[in-house]
């Protein structure tokens, strides 16, 4: 965070691409889950909604393990790394989940193409990106904040 700059109310001023990073590395991890899960749920059958389940709990899963992968790297116990990850990705995910399945729902279609389909990966990779992008001030505002991702640079030096 470089570029950053300390307002007299105590804000920190984030440039777009310190939020840009930070949402692209949890559009990372959303992304390895979000995949998995839809691919695993429509190529099993799943009902949409079981799909869209397995789909977030793995979001979660991979976006919490990214994170926690680079804080155990910097020599913090699994169990600091936990809550680091908790507190950094939580609200960054959970926004990233809500709207990437409510795009990937409302796309008539999408859930029910099968793996094969240019619907289901067009659609996936429509949702995905509005994903990032609605996601990318919430990132800018909690890292402005000494929240989100500014919790992680802590352990990387930065």
């Amino acid at each position: 965070m470089s570029d950053t700059h300390v307002h007299p109310s105590g804000r920190i001023s984030v440039p777009w691409s310190t939020a840009a990073q930070a949402t692209l590395h949890c559009l990372t991890g959303c992304a390895i889950g979000e995949v998995l899960g839809m691919v695993i749920g429509t190529a099993l059958g799943l009902s949409t909604w079981a799909t869209v389940a397995l789909a977030v709990a793995l979001a979660f899963l991979f976006g919490y393990a990214l994170t926690m992968r680079g804080v155990l790297r910097a020599g913090v116990g699994f169990r600091q790394a936990v809550r680091v990850a908790l507190a950094a990705d939580t609200l960054s995910i959970a926004v990233m989940e809500i709207v990437d399945n409510a795009v990937m729902v409302s796309v008539p279609g999408a859930m029910e193409a099968g793996v094969t389909s240019v619907v289901f990966w067009g659609a996936l990779a429509f949702a995905l990106l509005v994903a990032f992008v609605v996601t990318l001030p919430v990132n800018r505002w909690m890292i402005g904040r000494g929240r989100g991702h500014a919790v992680v640079h802590a352990y990387h030096g930065h």
